[in-house]
């Protein structure tokens, strides 16, 4: 082999070497400067889904103007079918529900749907915010009864039918229908044409819902929210301003010239609310 040939090898593996060395270097200092700029790209944000517990007197469609509303912002949304039958049976059937979501959850309900919620979100860590719509907020050992009864102005349960029904064990139970006369009571600002469906096609509640006590306050470990109806007549509005407060929910919203069934005739202010809690958490 030539001195040459051997000199431009040299010459050549050398330069070789040197640009590889120069890659390198630039392909560090690219990525040094997108971390010390922040030009990484930030993981998305995952959008809960969104749960929907309905209370008495009512089913899942209560929520059908608010879901709508939910959907067309990118939310998935689930309306979990109350049973209506008190504490140790309607708590369990939602929890399993929580237990068949994967992902975050923003747990949401209703008149007495708060009590469920309030014990079936307990010990839930999918479940990352509560959202009271003028709904019951119990403490552990508290009663529906005992809170309904708390603040004046409650009209409902005189509008309320008892229906004798045979539970499964045979015995005798009594469920409880809003009557013909309710609308003034339950839904004052829907129309009359609304409130005869929303009568007729009502799931009453057994009346020993308002005797079971509460077990379990998920709203001790949860973020809350609430809304207040500020012409409730099924719950007070002092009562439901007074569970917020004592929930600590970080954001409470009143409706002023609301009825019981805000989700019906506010489904905007519902929605939003229930917006700002999935963001929050987000």
């Amino acid at each position: 082999m030539s001195t040459e040939v051997s000199r431009r090898q040299v010459l050549a593996a050398g330069a070789a070497l040197a640009g590889a060395a120069a890659l390198t270097a630039g392909s560090e200092g690219t990525a040094d400067a997108a971390a010390a700029t922040g030009d990484s790209k930030e993981r998305p944000k995952v959008k809960p889904t969104i749960v929907l517990v309905h209370g008495g007197y009512a089913d899942s469609s209560c929520w059908n103007a608010t879901i709508h509303r939910l959907q067309d912002k990118g939310y998935t949304t689930i309306c979990g079918s109350n049973p209506l039958r008190g504490i140790p049976t309607d708590a369990p059937y939602i929890a399993s529900l929580l237990d068949s979501i994967s992902g975050p959850v923003v747990l949401v309900a209703h008149s007495m749907g708060g009590t469920v919620i309030t014990n079936a979100a307990a010990g839930k860590s999918n479940v990352k915010a509560l959202v009271y719509i003028a709904a019951f907020v119990p403490e552990v050992g508290e009663t529906q009864g005992d809170l309904i009864g708390k603040f004046p102005g409650s009209e409902v349960l005189p509008v309320s039918v008892p229906v004798p029904y045979t539970k499964a064990d045979g015995t005798t139970g009594t469920d409880l229908y809003l009557s013909k006369d309710g609308q003034a009571a339950f839904a004052a600002d829907i129309s009359a044409a609304d409130f005869r469906v929303l009568q007729a096609t009502q799931r009453p509640f057994d009346a020993d819902s308002f005797t079971f006590p509460t077990t379990a306050a998920a709203w001790k470990t949860i973020p809350t929210w609430g809304l207040v109806a500020g012409q409730d007549k099924a719950i007070p509005p002092a009562c439901e301003r007074w569970m917020y407060s004592r929930a600590n929910a970080r954001k409470v919203v009143e409706v002023p010239d609301s009825s019981h069934v805000v989700m019906l005739s506010h489904p905007r202010a519902v929605a939003d609310l229930i917006r700002d809690a999935a963001e929050a958490v987000a």
